[in-house]
């Protein structure tokens, strides 16, 4: 707290004095006012994207808009800051579990706060918040009633208490937190909230509100503060958001602020919403040169188990080596073109089509798949309005291995229940197009996934994450280890073994880019294999019977909580059938 004072003996060179002994008292000064300068700007902070120790963003080559530092929305051009100043914590036993809560500094010169900032004190600094100025614009909107052009940034009228920390005595108002929802004008949205240290009403100026038609409805996350009545006489909580419409067609752009109520329902509209893109060109996705250089740039390197026998294949190698194309009432399989030209394209998975192994000896053979010839699919698509790119990798298995289920201290091994033929499995690449940062990973685990921030990663080299693949499964974590799936409550799932191994597959190298729709026609190729729509694999429903014995009659009440794949019900799809080709990922 306060000035560090050290007391340094005169640094002015003694004939008696060692050069060295010199050179530390001047190595110490001078880490005496940085010291002193942090410390004087401790009520600032700035959030950097804490990917790895000499991460940097990508050098790009020139485009219309990627990784500007500004985006144009239509009407409104935003820019992200991520510089903040403290306005208040959450009091906890704990300090690590406690939340605090930002006011956004360093706006640049004409654009408008839309809400505060805030994140747990348990994770690295980052994040940030839009803020956002109108447009000059000749088709600027006009108001039906007035005629008069509305502007697409307004003050708000008024602002309403939402809830403080203050338990209502006038003697403990100091070290409070008071929460202060902007009221709009008829017509207009607010975005975010704002948090003060008083119980005083903020100026109007202090944030801006949006015109309605520039906004997209927005919805909680995640939960970031959770007040009960054990430490409040009003529960209260503060959530993360996000865009209700996601995916490649969304336009809702997430600007970084919170939600918080004390009294919200599931499914309930907010009172805040977030911006919407109505640029239609969404010029700040990456071209093509940029994806090939953000690939080369971040694309992670997935290890395979070094106990995998089940490995990946490029699919070229899989139709070459046999794989058939059967038809529903013939018994008798179709060989495939290299390319997959031959395999009915479009229509859906009607049950009428589906692709097998080959027969005979080249069964086994094509089942273990060749790490060789392996290769990650990528999808480029727009995320949250544009701005964000999703690189989606596919990587294509010819066969999926049994899985193991773990029973308390137990594990069974299932010889049939998991296998399927034709595995495809992904991980996607979340990229931040103010800047061309890796933002996060998301790791695709059966029929669920999860997001990981950059900083949460590990890193093989330079910007280059870690995939980890499980054992005969093929889902993707980030780290090594032991992942169970299932029920935690009743201690039952199915192990995911993960570890390195000299299996491995670098995505940065060995990849082939098959679809970035936005780009527009023609300028990606997309391979015929693609189109098609039905299974990779023949549908196998699998039942309890074939479980050991010391299980088989009570795993049918319990297998609703293990992954749907393991039931072989829906088969296997290629990756544009998959409700995440165009939507957004699962998580």
């Amino acid at each position: 707290k306060g000035r560090i004072n050290w007391r340094l003996p005169s640094l002015k060179p003694s004939r008696f004095e060692p050069r060295f002994l010199h050179g530390l008292k001047a190595d110490l000064l001078h880490l005496k006012r940085q010291l002193n300068e942090r410390l004087l700007n401790l009520n600032e902070k700035s959030c950097h994207q804490g990917m790895c120790s000499d991460a940097s963003p990508v050098l790009l080559l020139d485009g219309q808009g990627f990784a500007l530092g500004k985006i144009n929305l239509g009407e409104l051009e935003a820019v992200k800051v991520s510089r903040f100043k403290f306005i208040w914590s959450s009091n906890t036993q704990d300090e690590k579990k406690g939340v605090t809560f930002y006011k956004p500094i360093g706006i640049p010169d004409g654009f408008y706060s839309l809400g505060y900032y805030c994140q747990s004190n348990d994770q690295p600094f980052r994040g940030f918040v839009l803020v956002a100025r109108e447009i000059p614009s000749k088709s600027e909107s006009t108001h039906i009633s007035t005629g008069i052009a509305s502007p697409a940034l307004r003050e708000p009228v008024d602002y309403t208490l939402v809830w403080s920390s203050n338990d209502g005595s006038e003697e403990r108002l100091k070290g409070c937190g008071f929460f202060w929802l902007p009221q709009p004008s008829e017509g207009y949205k607010s975005i975010g909230y704002l948090v003060t240290c008083s119980p005083k009403k903020p100026k109007l100026d202090k944030v801006r509100c949006v015109r309605a038609d520039l906004t997209e409805r927005c919805e909680n996350y995640q939960v970031i503060l959770d007040v009960g009545t054990r430490f409040s006489e009003f529960p209260f909580q503060v959530w993360s958001t996000r865009p209700s419409h996601r995916g490649m067609l969304g336009r809702g752009v997430s600007v970084g602020t919170f939600s918080c109520n004390s009294c919200w329902v599931p499914g309930q509209e907010l009172p805040i919403a977030c911006l919407k893109n109505l640029d239609p060109t969404l010029h700040a996705m990456p071209n093509c040169d940029q994806i090939h250089a953000l690939i080369n740039h971040y694309g992670p390197t997935v290890f395979f188990h070094p106990d995998e026998i089940y490995m990946p294949s490029s699919v070229s190698w899989f139709f070459e080596n046999g794989a058939l194309l059967f038809r529903k009432g013939d018994s008798v399989g179709q060989s495939i073109d290299v390319d997959g030209s031959n395999l009915p394209s479009g229509g859906r998975n009607d049950g009428e089509f589906w692709i097998d192994l080959p027969s005979g000896d080249r069964k086994n053979s094509v089942k273990s798949g060749n790490l060789g010839s392996a290769k990650l699919y990528v999808h480029v698509k727009p995320a949250l309005g544009g701005t964000f790119t999703d690189i989606a990798m596919w990587i294509f298995s010819p066969f999926n291995g049994p899985a193991t289920l773990k029973v308390g201290v137990m594990n069974y091994s299932l010889s049939k229940i998991g296998q399927h033929v034709g595995d495809w499995e992904h991980f996607t690449l979340r990229i931040c197009n103010f800047t061309g940062e890796l933002w996060s990973i998301y790791f695709s685990q059966h029929s669920g996934g999860v997001w990981v921030n950059a900083y949460d990663l590990e890193y093989i080299q330079g910007n280059k994450a870690i995939v980890y693949s499980s054992k005969n499964g093929h889902a993707t974590f980030p780290h090594p280890g032991t992942y169970i799936q299932g029920s935690g409550k009743l201690g039952l799932g199915i192990r995911n073994d993960v570890a390195r191994s000299n299996f491995f597959v670098d995505s940065s190298t060995r990849y082939k880019l098959v679809a970035a729709e936005y780009l527009g026609d023609g300028v990606v190729s997309e391979p015929g294999w693609l189109q098609f729509m039905r299974k990779w694999g023949p549908t196998i429903v699998y039942d309890v019977s074939i479980l050991p014995l010391v299980l088989r009659y009570s795993m049918a009440n319990i297998f609703i909580k293990l992954p749907v794949e393991l039931y072989g019900e829906d088969g296997p799809t290629g990756p544009k059938e998959k409700n995440n080709w165009v939507g957004d990922e699962r998580g």
